[in-house]
């Protein structure tokens, strides 16, 4: 599976944002007039400024006391853009922003604390804030970097002294025109800005007397140990001791009878924890998203595994059960985690008659191609194929299978579901692409510019009544509370999350400190940032917000605690602490079983690297209507109790265990064929998109002749 599929810039300038601002000024001192030239992007991202004559020297005006007159920020800001266009040659700019290095102060020692970083910048940035006796706010910085500290001096001269109000009005696209120099360093503009905001908005309620919000609780992880901050994260810190005989159990009678395991990242955390554990001495372990398990599935199958158990939801067994069929492994056995339905609510959504009704809407508009998210059942799958010819989907590879089906098929539909966040996510997304430049689309797909992406946004459709129930709660009181709290810290969400959150993730990821996309993009984001911070050497704070099902914790704790304890890393290594941040309501904590005896609230030293586990809730709790969802109670089904029960029963000589089968699709559908070839040959066609980045040529043929079959 592609670990990102896609990417919008992240070197904001006047071209790249992805919508355009005029500021127009008849003279140097009247009030600007802001016209939109892309109305249909609602995200200011970039200015351009046009001066009818010529403005001073930004320069002069530092001979002035800042205190004896405040000028508006925007005001200012046009000044200091004015005086680097004004030097053509890139190199001039250069120069005359390392003069303007000079002019900054270094902070005192005692104000360079690791409190003050401000991360997401390439060099060292301190900041320092509060509002002086005036109520305006005075706003101090350094860095390690003389090129950082001409960037700071440019900022801290347009916003020290201004107003708050007059500081939070000013935007990161406010900055993104002005040209200073080049764009190498352009997101320390942005991060550095946004810090400033945080700050600013700390101070303003201090000084109103508004009670502190209370902090999300957290994951604190560190080559010392780690440290649960908060009720919620100490119910979960309480796995990280697995059952040592457990694990010993779980692997003995793996070996013995041959079994593969996959599981997705969402899965119950105690599972999590012996399953981790039990990789070290069982190979035929896999812990990935839903497309991945199959694949595995399918590796554990060749090495000789006799039976797969998938602890995950029904439609992930079933997908496990066709792919195997498919690959030859008929005789391998699949079994599911309990003898009840394990359901999903976007699956659900997609088995709706109404799902099927927008479906014969999409048939009659020719050409049609429906793409339909992998976490559906076979059966939808199978009945959909039959409508419109469909292709399967991951969070992953959604927007590059749009795309080229788009550039692949002329005047094509495109009808995306079930899930009606991601679908407005996508429109979104290419909203924002008609605003790119034609270069910056071609990184994202080379057969696009800005033409064709506004010629394809009426004929994008998405479904508007499925969502998940874990990524649906992270509403606009959770998107609040990250904006006021956490607005310098790294954002992840899932492209499922709602348009909020998705808003918040998109402007993060244009300034380098976010990701949108699957459970493994995240992953893989956060990786990348911790080995940028172990490779710079310096000691540092990073930050996470975890915006997707709470489980996806233990793969992130795995993996960044191996990282943190490195062989590789110089033996006068930094002190990296990584926070992994639950954007849950306070209530949304749930009362972890008695059996957990340790004290979760901190593990000391080399103990945690003896650890194999950080999960979540346990039986679906976690979530509240108030504030967020922690965890899927669907995927909480799978237990560690049902796993040992289904493995101590195989072979399953005396069928005690056909309500744990994954069963074979017998039925047919409404064209009298096999449910399960019709479901599995979207799955086929994506695999066939991920391989050579195209449709194939079996389901052009479909679109074009409108006979799936």
């Amino acid at each position: 599976m592609d670990s990102a599929t896609f990417t919008t810039t992240t070197r904001p300038s006047s071209s790249s944002s992805s919508s355009s601002y005029v500021l127009n000024f008849s003279n140097p001192t009247q009030k600007p007039r802001i016209s939109s030239l892309s109305p249909a992007s609602p995200r200011k991202s970039s200015i351009r400024i046009i001066h009818n004559r010529p403005i001073s020297s930004c320069s002069a005006v530092t001979k002035a006391p800042l205190e004896s007159t405040h000028p508006a920020p925007l005001q200012k800001l046009r000044r200091l853009a004015s005086e680097f266009q004004a030097l053509g040659d890139p190199a001039d700019r250069l120069k005359h922003l390392l003069r303007r290095a000079a002019l900054l102060p270094h902070l005192h020692p005692s104000k360079r604390l690791l409190s003050n970083r401000v991360m997401g910048c390439t060099a060292q940035v301190w900041l320092d804030l509060h509002l002086d006796g005036d109520g305006r706010v005075r706003v101090s910085a350094d860095s390690d970097s003389d090129l950082t500290r001409g960037f700071l001096w440019c900022l801290l001269w347009v916003l020290d002294g201004a107003s708050p109000e007059e500081v939070l009005e000013l935007g990161t696209g406010d900055l993104s025109g002005l040209g200073v120099v080049g764009n190498s360093r352009v997101n320390t503009w942005h991060n550095v800005l946004v810090a400033i905001h945080k700050r600013t908005r700390a101070a303003l309620a201090q000084r109103e007397g508004r009670p502190r919000l209370h902090a999300f609780p957290s994951l604190v992880i560190a080559a010392q140990g780690i440290v649960a901050k908060g009720t919620y994260a100490e119910a979960q810190a309480r796995y990280l001791f697995p059952d040592e005989a457990k694990v010993e159990e779980l692997v003995n009678v793996l070996k013995e009878k041959k079994i593969g395991v996959v599981a997705h990242f969402y899965m119950d955390p105690e599972v999590q924890g012996v399953l981790t554990a039990a990789q070290k001495q069982w190979p035929h372990i896999h812990i990935s998203d839903s497309l991945v398990m199959a694949d595995s599935a399918v590796k554990m199958a060749e090495a000789g595994c006799e039976f797969i158990a998938v602890l995950g939801v029904d439609f992930m067994s079933e997908n496990v059960r066709a792919i195997l069929d498919q690959a030859g492994f008929e005789k391998v056995g699949v079994y599911r985690m309990s003898n009840e339905r394990i359901g999903c609510s976007l699956a659900e959504a997609a088995a709706n008659p109404a799902y099927m009704n927008y479906l014969k809407s999409a048939s009659s508009s020719l050409p049609s191609l429906h793409v339909i998210y992998i976490n559906t059942s076979l059966e939808t799958k199978a009945h959909a194929h039959e409508l419109v010819p469909t292709i399967t989907c991951t969070s992953s590879n959604v927007v590059q299978t749009i795309l080229q089906a788009f550039a692949q098929i002329p005047d094509l539909n495109i009808w995306y579901g079930p899930d009606s966040y991601m679908g407005a996510n996508i429109a979104e997304l290419f909203q924002q692409m008609a605003g790119m430049t034609d270069e910056e689309i071609a990184e994202i797909h080379p057969s696009h510019n800005r033409e064709s992406i506004k010629s394809v946004l009426p004929r994008l459709h998405y479904y508007q009544d499925g969502a998940c129930i874990v990524h649906d709660l992270f509403g606009h009181e959770v998107v609040s509370k990250i904006h006021e709290l956490y607005s310098d810290a790294f954002l992840t969400a899932h492209f499922e999350v709602p348009g909020e959150m998705f808003s918040l993730a998109m402007e993060a990821k244009r300034r380098g400190m976010g990701v949108v996309g699957s459970t493994q993009n995240i992953l893989d984001f956060i990786k990348l940032k911790v080995r940028e911070a172990l490779d710079r050497n310096v000691d540092e704070n990073l930050q996470f917000i975890l915006g997707t099902e709470s489980g996806m914790v233990t793969s992130i704790v795995a993996a960044v605690r191996g990282l943190l304890g490195s062989v590789d890393l110089p033996s006068a290594r930094a002190n990296v602490k990584v926070e992994i941040v639950f954007p849950v309501s306070s209530d949304s904590v749930s009362r972890t079983s008695s059996n957990s005896l340790q004290s979760p609230s901190s593990i000391e030293g080399g103990d945690a690297f003896k650890l194999s586990v950080i999960p979540g809730v346990t039986s679906g709790e976690g979530c509240s209507i108030h504030g967020g969802c922690a965890s899927c109670p669907y995927m909480k089904m799978n237990s560690l109790s049902s796993l040992l029960k289904v493995c101590n029963h195989l072979p399953d000589e005396m069928h005690l265990l056909s309500s744990y089968t994954a069963g074979r699709f017998n039925s047919q559908t409404p064209q009298g064929k096999s449910v399960a070839d019709v479901g599995c040959e979207p799955i086929l066609h994506m695999r066939h998109f991920q391989a050579s980045r195209k449709l194939s040529e079996k389901l052009v043929n479909q679109i074009l002749q409108n006979n799936p079959r």
